[in-house]
């Protein structure tokens, strides 16, 4: 350095000023890293090789990995397979490999090829251990068919619930549309050309058979499914009634063997009770002697007459007290 040089030396970039407040250094804050998204492929167990499922998986990639399910079709949605054929001979194989998913997965499946002809019982019997297990059946009877079924699953793995949902309409025009095309065999060529023949729903309502058949592209079938579908009463399912209880009958009343007048100016001599209540227990011992119960409907060691006469000391006693 020049001794005769009098000028200072630059103050570096990153130094502060003299007197000048040093700033707070304001660090980045972290940020969540989002979410990688799952393989785009089929994930397949290398115990399905040779299977020909595989064969017939076109439409979406599909790759081996060391997985606990023999297909993953999501993130959280797997799938076994299952042979009933194979099923009938090892039974014990389907719960094997039930456990040892551990409960991985959120939607497992159960992917069932219908290769046997008498598949009820099996079914049946799959179908409680799913509801057991937590796992979903799906049938299929082709090779082609179970391919589409991992096809559709894997597909629709980021899809949102609103792609299965139908789209409701937006203006009057397509509710009417709507509520044309409901009967079968019209579509909205057709609902157009009679709100546009009749102006209002009204008028297409009202409307006889054969001015409907007058419109474009109104056959019979047409009409006829039209003029049923606006004219027929509202079909009401009947709720099944829970059963009332039964209200308990009163026994209907045994008439009095031996008329007599019950009139209050009339009073009955201890002679005539004694004849009607005589009559009673004879055509009671004969109901009993008929239904083979006379034996057991007496307590034993008392005859009838022994009977007879004991209710005839008990009414004896009453007149007594009621004189």
């Amino acid at each position: 350095m020049d001794p005769t040089d009098n000028t200072l030396p630059s103050r570096p970039s990153n130094s502060p000023a003299p007197g000048a407040t040093r700033q707070k250094v304001q660090q980045p804050k972290p940020q969540a890293l989002a979410n990688r998204p799952g393989t785009s492929a089929i994930l397949v167990s290398t115990r399905q090789k040779g299977n020909p499922i595989l064969t017939h998986i076109k439409l979406l990639p599909w790759e081996y990995a060391d997985i606990p399910a023999d297909y993953v079709v999501g993130t959280t949605t797997c799938a076994l397979f299952l042979s009933l054929k194979y099923h009938r001979l090892h039974p014990e194989y389907i719960y094997s490999r039930v456990r040892q998913l551990a409960g991985k997965y959120n939607l497992r499946l159960v992917l069932v090829m219908v290769d046997i002809p008498n598949h009820e019982d099996s079914l049946r019997e799959l179908s409680k251990t799913s509801i057991i297990n937590n796992l979903t059946l799906i049938l299929c009877w082709s090779a082609p068919e179970a391919a589409h079924y991992l096809e559709l699953f894997k597909s629709s793995e980021n899809a949102p619930p609103t792609a299965i949902r139908t789209q409701q309409a937006q203006s009057y025009k397509e509710s009417l549309v709507e509520f044309v095309t409901i009967p079968r065999s019209i579509n909205k060529s057709d609902a157009a050309s009679l709100i546009s023949t009749f102006g209002s729903l009204q008028n297409a309502i009202n409307a006889q058979p054969e001015q409907i058949s007058a419109v474009p592209g109104w056959g019979e079938k047409k009409v006829q499914q039209w003029c049923n579908a606006v004219r027929e009463d509202f079909r009401v399912e009947n709720t099944k009634k829970a059963a009332a209880p039964a209200v308990p009958t009163r026994p209907k009343p045994v008439p009095a063997p031996a008329p007599f007048n019950d009139s209050p100016d009339h009073e009955i001599d201890e002679d005539e009770e004694e004849a009607i209540l005589r009559a009673v227990m004879a055509e009671s011992r004969k109901i009993a002697a008929e239904a083979g119960q006379s034996s057991e409907a007496r307590p034993p060691g008392v005859q009838p007459e022994e009977m007879s006469e004991g209710i005839i000391a008990a009414l004896a006693r009453l007149r007594d007290e009621a004189g």
